[in-house]
């Protein structure tokens, strides 16, 4: 039997190639990919889902990050369709026909993932697909397989989601044991965590309160926590306020800052990344930079701030423009 070859490809055709920006169905807060929806037991997961997913159906803003409009499958397998409708009509007095809604589906070993691609194919629009819970799809596998089982079902998730340019959020319990980091409190193994792309936590002081924290990480997300409160009269979550907003690590990010200070005096740079780093006299690489700049893209454009980056034969260039507001 003859062995494949591994496919590979060297740094200098990599760094020249062209990738589509990555895909956010709500804007700085849920990208593509599968992440993790965790809380305890009757925290509010389902209010707070329910609400994101009737907001991006309608394309409409879900608390200040404006979403993508597009047809949206809310797995709710823990409920009944009286259960949803009860909770549905506390929210809205409307709700679209592109967000639909499914009480029973196959395990993930049994073709689930075959009746997700038939949704798929019937609703090509679809950029939302919640799982709650993941462990109503999920088979058992033993003690001895418990990494290997939380990886191979997360992955298999996370193929379709990565296929097709969606996010899917997979609801998960959390462990009672306090944890000074809410991510690390998720039920499973590091294989679940460690296989999704990202991990959103809902934790409350206790079962009275109506306040929140919802902590979030991600690959393709600056760490957020954002402190929320349960509107009992609406049914609603709503944001107060974030602990770590972007802008404020934009703001405290010398670097950026020195960017931000350098095109108000100027106007505008066209060059390299290294030699923009020249311009604001701080020790740094050109590639590091460039990534700052990535991070803040949209940060900066609120603020005046528009580039592009350009390819000239080998050279990579930076063309940066200040407008004031």
């Amino acid at each position: 039997m003859s062995t494949e070859k591994i496919r590979t490809i060297n740094g200098k055709e990599l760094m020249q190639m062209e990738f589509s920006p990555i895909r956010f169905i709500a804007e700085d807060f849920i990208p593509q990919g599968l992440h993790i929806f965790a809380g305890m037991p009757k925290v509010g997961k389902s209010w707070l889902l329910l609400l994101l997913c009737l907001k991006v159906a309608q394309g409409e803003k879900f608390w200040n990050y404006q979403t993508e409009k597009g047809s949206v499958l809310y797995l709710c397998l823990e409920d009944s369709f009286n259960r949803v409708q009860m909770r549905l009509s506390e929210i809205t007095e409307e709700a679209p026909d592109n967000l639909h809604f499914a009480i029973m589906a196959n395990s993930l070993s049994n073709g689930l993932l075959e009746q997700i691609d038939l949704f798929l194919a019937e609703h090509p629009d679809t950029n939302l697909i919640v799982i709650d819970t993941l462990q109503k799809v999920r088979d058992g596998t033993g003690d001895s397989n418990y990494y290997a089982g939380d990886y191979k079902d997360i992955g298999a998730l996370k193929s379709i989601a990565d296929k097709n340019g969606i996010a899917i959020l997979a609801v998960q319990h959390r462990r009672k044991q306090k944890s000074d980091d809410p991510h690390i409190s998720i039920s499973g193994s590091t294989g679940m965590t460690g296989a999704a792309d990202g991990s959103y936590v809902l934790v409350r002081p206790n079962e009275k309160s109506n306040e929140g924290k919802l902590y979030i990480r991600g690959r393709d997300l600056e760490e957020k926590i954002l402190n929320i409160k349960f509107n009992s009269d609406s049914r609603e979550w709503e944001f107060i306020s974030g602990d770590t907003p972007i802008s404020d690590a934009m703001k405290s990010d010398s670097v950026v800052s020195a960017v931000i200070s350098y095109l108000k005096e100027h106007g505008e740079f066209l060059g390299q990344a290294s030699e923009l780093a020249e311009r604001i006299k701080i020790n740094v690489k050109g590639n590091v930079l460039t990534r700052k700049l990535n991070n803040y893209e949209k940060e900066l454009k609120k603020i005046g701030i528009e580039f592009v980056k350009n390819r000239t034969g080998e050279k990579r260039e930076l063309l940066l423009v200040y407008t004031p507001q």
